[in-house]
């Protein structure tokens, strides 16, 4: 019988993803999102740091339903902007999920900077809470430079603009097998599996 494991994501993308991963890792789990219980309210994400937002969110969603939860938050960090965005990728530009004005707002900020400067990578931790109060998280990373204008159809948010290390294209031009190969939410993703194997049984 498999056990049941909540993502806190109204996202379909988002618990399709972690389903590959967990099965891919041999786990058998009936994942579902927050979507399933419609009755706990959205969390505001109010932590200082990735690890703390992902926590938070897993925290409040299994102690609502009594059922283990997983959370995972995630962002672009620019080294020249001292790991900014960071927490406040999403809602960089002054309104949440803007993804066009979150973009140029960055390349705005950005367009002195050369090339060897333009170094970030995407960041995101992946938390896991048991009702018991038992908490555990991971962290994943995806790091390259920042190309001056954006390219690519793919993806979302600052996908189009962060090209990885070890390759000539953005994220937003590599399919979406390529990206989650090696992606800084599916390396959180499969950090996280066998901690999920070895506290749910």
């Amino acid at each position: 019988m498999s056990k049941r494991l909540i993502l806190a994501t109204r996202n379909a993308h988002k618990v399709r993803e972690l389903e590959a991963i967990l099965a891919s890792a041999g786990l058998d789990v009936d994942l579902v999102g927050a979507d399933a219980y419609p009755e706990v309210p959205d969390i505001k994400e109010t932590g200082l740091t990735f690890a703390e937002n992902a926590l938070l969110k897993a925290r409040t969603l299994a102690q609502a339903t009594g059922v283990p939860a997983v959370a995972d938050d995630s962002g672009l960090c620019v080294d020249v902007l001292g790991g900014a965005p960071g927490i406040f990728s999403a809602r960089w530009s002054g309104r949440h999920g803007d993804d066009k004005a979150n973009l140029e707002l960055l390349l705005a900020q950005l367009a002195d900077i050369d090339h060897p400067h333009r170094t970030a990578h995407f960041a995101c931790a992946a938390a896991l809470a048991l009702p018991d109060g038992t908490e555990r998280v991971v962290e994943g990373r995806l790091p390259g430079t920042l190309r001056h204008e954006p390219s690519g159809t793919g993806g979302f948010g600052y996908d189009p603009i962060l090209q990885p290390d070890g390759d000539t294209r953005t994220c937003a031009e590599l399919s979406p097998e390529e990206k989650n190969a090696i992606s800084h939410r599916g390396h959180a993703f499969r950090a996280l599996a066998p901690v999920i194997r070895e506290l749910l049984g």
